[in-house]
Parts: C-alpha cells; sequence; structure tokens
C-alpha cells in the first residue's frame, strides 16, 4: 500500500486506468476526506470464473425471478447505495472524489453496474471497472435479501458469455468465499492480469433480458468444463 504521500498526485479517469492496469487501486479514508490513497493489497481476492459456485437457495430464489436485474440504468443510485451506512459501518470510503472519478469512467463506458429492483425501487447492486478481459469490482451493496448476491451471479454469468478471464474482487469476505472467491499472492494476480488485459472481451455482449435460467446454465456450463 502506498502512503499518504501520494496523495498529491493528480489522478483523472485515464490515470486510474492505468493504475489498474497495473494491479493498483484508489481508496479513501472516508466519505469525508477528501484525499485519495491508492492501495496494492499483498494478497488479492478473485473469484475465478469458470468455478463459480451458486447456493442452492441462491440458485431457487433466481429461478424464482425475484428480482429484475438492469445494466447500467443508474449508476448514481447503485454508488449512492454503496456509500450508505449501514449496520456496523457508519462510514464509508466513497467520497466525492471516487464518485466523480468513476462517474467520468462510467460515463466512458468503463465502469458498468449490475442492478437488482423490485417493485420499480433498487434494491441492490455493484460496481466495477472492466478493461480488456479483466473486471475490477469495486462495490456492492443490499437493502433487501439476496439482492447484491443476485447482481454478483448476474456479473458472473455477464463476464462469463463476455469472454473475460479474470474477475478481481480486491479482497476476501465472508459475502465473496460462499461464491468460490479465493485469495491469491500479488506475484500470482500480475500474472493472471497481464493476458487479461489484453483479452478482446466485451461486458455487453450478453442480451438484457437474458431468462434466470439461462444465467445459471451459463455458469454450471463452464464450471463444468474445467
Amino acid at each position: 500500500m502506498a502512503s499518504h504521500s501520494d496523495i498529491t498526485i493528480e489522478i483523472t479517469p485515464q490515470v486510474l486506468l492505468k493504475a489498474y492496469s497495473c494491479g493498483i487501486f484508489p481508496m479513501a479514508e472516508s466519505a469525508d476526506d477528501p484525499a485519495l490513497y491508492w492501495i496494492e493489497p499483498q494478497a488479492r481476492g478473485i473469484l475465478p470464473l469458470d468455478a463459480v459456485h451458486v447456493p442452492r437457495r441462491l440458485a431457487k430464489s433466481i429461478r424464482q425471478g425475484e428480482f429484475e436485474v438492469r445494466i447500467n440504468s443508474d449508476f448514481g443510485a447503485v454508488i449512492d447505495g454503496c456509500a450508505a451506512s449501514k449496520a456496523g459501518r457508519r462510514s464509508t470510503w466513497i467520497n466525492a472524489r471516487i464518485r466523480s472519478l468513476y462517474g467520468a469512467l462510467f460515463e466512458q463506458g468503463h465502469c458498468h453496474t449490475v442492478e437488482t429492483w423490485q417493485n420499480r425501487r433498487m434494491v441492490g447492486g455493484l460496481y466495477g471497472v472492466a478493461l480488456g478481459g479483466a473486471f475490477f469490482g469495486e462495490s456492492m451493496f443490499s437493502t433487501a435479501r439476496d439482492a447484491s448476491k443476485v447482481a454478483l451471479v448476474y456479473l458472473c454469468a455477464r463476464l462469463t458469455y463476455g469472454q473475460f478471464s479474470l474477475l478481481d474482487t480486491q479482497f476476501v469476505t465472508d459475502h465473496l468465499r460462499q461464491f468460490g472467491t479465493v485469495e491469491v499472492e500479488r506475484q500470482e494476480f500480475h500474472r493472471l492480469l497481464e493476458p487479461a488485459l489484453v483479452r478482446k472481451a466485451e461486458f455487453l455482449a450478453l442480451p438484457p433480458d437474458v431468462p434466470p435460467a439461462q444465467i445459471l446454465a451459463l455458469l454450471a456450463a463452464d464450471s463444468a468444463s474445467t
């Protein structure tokens, strides 16, 4: 992790993309702190796209179509949800500069959202950055049971269909571990990142109205092929 002396470097959307290509990403101490600093974890979380595990109860929920899943329909609402306080977390690392930078990447087509909706209300979602065949997950949120989990499953199916080879989760949490997320050392992460960056992949290749059963079938087929 870089020191706070690095925060004087002007971070633009182009600098941010370059940082991702080097395995580095920015964070803030809190929403009220205007500064950003670079992070490159010694141990990195990745979710292998050829070994995604969908818990049985969650798969049932997906098949029943409890959520409507949308892509890139409301970036502002997703980042608001990710930045909101919740039980056990009074503050967030998403500050005004993060909002501005990723908003610019969204407008440029590098940042994407996967959103879960119920009764015309967004109840969960995630956002991240696509670069070549690598997707760098940034944050997710949920205000309804399974909402962020469904978003993650749909993300994995979309990345699989679009020929991505790397899903970076930055860190490993219990929430992510249940889907097959593993921890790799920095050197191994860079070994996976290098070919992913030059891979031709398309986040929007999968149509937005794919039936839930096909979403699960995409992941099952990929797991079975390994």
